[in-house]
């Protein structure tokens, strides 16, 4: 029988694929987009990690989602960073949700509060894709607009406190592996997987609207 991080990457895959293959990311990293489209979804990921880490200190002791909230993930203060590089010390003032954004954090808040198991299908969807994918964003975003290596504007994707990224994905599957649910909650996280996907996916959509490529 598969283990239950195997059943999670393989039951979420198509949405991931659709996710990761969106319009907007092909052209932003196709380098077919300005910088500001860049800032724009750099602002997005703001609100969804504000509503990720936002309740990370109290979920710490939970016995459901504690073994996955690790402060050397935590991505919220290495995000302002960018912004401040991205946007000028005011970037707060002219920081707003597209609203598939706010759908987005609402929902990553509401498991955050009332449903831990939940959470953890966000968690994993968001910091596992960053460790993995989000090397490759940084590494166009580099090239294509001129950022300084693991610098201001990617430090988001810069995990400076996992020495060993392929050690540190095996053990936090194995936390998937162990996580403390029966087999209908276990379901019930592997369908907020693939909702997590679909939310980003939507994310994407809406920035594809408002980044047009004219023709």
């Amino acid at each position: 029988m598969d283990s239950f991080s195997t059943l999670i990457r393989t039951a979420s895959h198509e949405q991931h694929v659709e996710a990761e293959t969106s319009t907007f990311m092909s052209d932003l990293l196709g380098g077919r987009l300005g910088v500001d489209a860049y800032a724009r979804y750099t602002e997005q990921l703001w609100f969804v990690y504000e509503a990720l880490e936002a309740d990370a200190g109290r979920l710490a002791s939970d016995p459901v989602a504690g073994p996955f909230v690790r402060p050397e993930l935590m991505r919220l203060a290495s995000l302002e960073r960018d912004l401040a590089h991205l946007r000028g010390p005011d970037w707060r003032t002219g920081l707003t949700a597209l609203p598939a954004t706010e759908e987005y954090a609402a929902r990553v808040r509401e498991c955050a509060e009332r449903w831990p198991a939940g959470y953890v299908a966000h968690h994993y969807t968001r910091y596992l894709g960053d460790l993995s994918g989000g090397q490759i964003i940084r590494d166009k975003a580099e090239r294509t607009w001129g950022f300084a290596r693991k610098g201001n504007g990617v430090r988001f994707y810069v995990f400076e406190e996992i020495a060993n990224p392929a050690a540190f994905k095996r053990e936090y599957r194995e936390l998937l592996d162990g996580i403390r649910a029966d087999d209908l909650d276990k379901q019930r996280v592997v369908a907020e997987c693939k909702r997590a996907f679909a939310l980003n996916t939507a994310v994407f959509r809406a920035l594809g609207e408002e980044f047009p490529l004219s023709a």
